[in-house]
């Protein structure tokens, strides 16, 4: 898995069993490689380039996620254990409105590289379908998250899911996260700011947050999923208006953040919830460390915040990327309808066999 803040590859090797119906799972070994400045570069600019050249990075993209899957197999002693590779790819760009998506990788070479099957392209039948082709994590909380009333991943962008009284689930995207925040951070040459430290020690620039939380999208109703441009296209000229010292530009969008998620969390408590899921709010993702983040959320929003084990908060991602290739090989739906907007649960994965 790699997400919309680059911050690396997250490798999962995870085990799947379905014991009377109920599935189960177990990550025995993980790691997250940061990519080295010229790939992060390269991904982070692809999307102005020309059609070779996005083609061309495709599969050498494809070939390097290979090779790093063999030296994890290698490193781990996963030698003749991987039944199958399961590979989002990197979003380069995301326009289900219009119909596509795109997550690049080349299926073909990292199978090539491997010597192992892939499944991969994991958003385009529920794209086609008129979906949103986002966030497809919820379907792992609906089967392996179920006690969690509310499950939050705080990525490159925030995403939440909540389950009904049906038996559904429904979430979508709620605003960039990591994406402004470690933006901010780099402009005073850090990668993020480790437990939000830095925003703590700023203040909330009213006016700022106002128009922040007046942007259109945030009154769009769901199923809505946001791209990575949204930030440079939409948030950073509204910042750019104000000359703020970063301190207070990172508090005050800190605050933005843990606002709108208070708000969706309101919202959500609307619809006919599972109250047989309590109040309890499951927080991943990279954001999950930012102390100060989690203290605004938690001050803001009327649910019980609660952050698992390290191994759950980083790498819940690529697990709901295993967990929808095992449907994909058992043709079994692996993308909501009910939260995406499709026209139908959907199977979604491409399968490239290894020689």
């Amino acid at each position: 898995m790699s997400g919309t803040s680059l911050d690396g590859v997250d490798l999962a090797y995870c085990i799947f069993q379905r014991i009377n119906g109920e599935w189960q799972y177990e990550i025995t070994c993980a790691d997250c490689l940061p990519y080295p400045d010229t790939w992060k570069n390269r991904l982070y600019n692809l999307i102005q380039t020309d059609i070779e050249t996005y083609l061309k990075t495709d599969a050498e993209y494809g070939q390097y996620i290979g090779q790093l899957i063999n030296e994890f197999i290698h490193r781990n002693g996963l030698s003749g254990k991987v039944d199958v590779i399961a590979s989002h790819g990197q979003t380069i760009i995301h326009r289900p409105h219009l119909g596509f998506t795109a997550q690049i990788g080349s299926g073909a070479a990292i199978a090539e590289t491997t010597h192992l099957p892939v499944v991969c392209n994991l958003r385009a039948n529920d794209v086609a379908a008129g979906g949103q082709g986002a966030p497809v994590v919820p379907l792992t909380d609906k089967h392996l998250f179920a006690p969690y009333l509310f499950c939050l991943n705080l990525g490159g962008i925030a995403n939440i899911s909540c389950k009904l009284n049906n038996g559904g689930i429904v979430g979508y995207d709620i605003c960039p996260n990591n994406l402004l925040l470690n933006y901010l951070a780099g402009k005073l040459g850090l990668p993020y700011d480790a437990g939000g430290q830095i925003a703590a020690s700023g203040t909330v620039y009213l006016p700022l947050l106002e128009q922040l939380n007046q942007l259109p999208f945030y009154n769009l109703p769901f199923p809505k999923s946001l791209d990575a441009d949204f930030v440079p296209q939409t948030v950073l000229p509204l910042l750019n208006r104000f000359t703020l010292p970063l301190p207070h530009l990172l508090c005050t969008c800190t605050e933005h953040i843990a606002t709108q998620i208070a708000r969706q969390v309101e919202q959500l408590y609307q619809l006919p919830v599972n109250t047989g899921c309590g109040n309890t709010m499951l927080i991943t993702g990279g954001g999950a460390f930012n102390s100060f983040l989690i203290q605004r959320i938690a001050a803001l929003s009327n649910a019980q915040t609660l952050i698992p084990d390290e191994l759950t908060v980083n790498y819940k991602e690529a697990l709901a990327m295993a967990f929808m290739s095992v449907l994909r090989l058992r043709e079994e739906p692996n993308c909501l309808a009910s939260v995406t907007g499709a026209r139908t649960n959907t199977v979604n994965g491409c399968i490239y066999f290894a020689r």
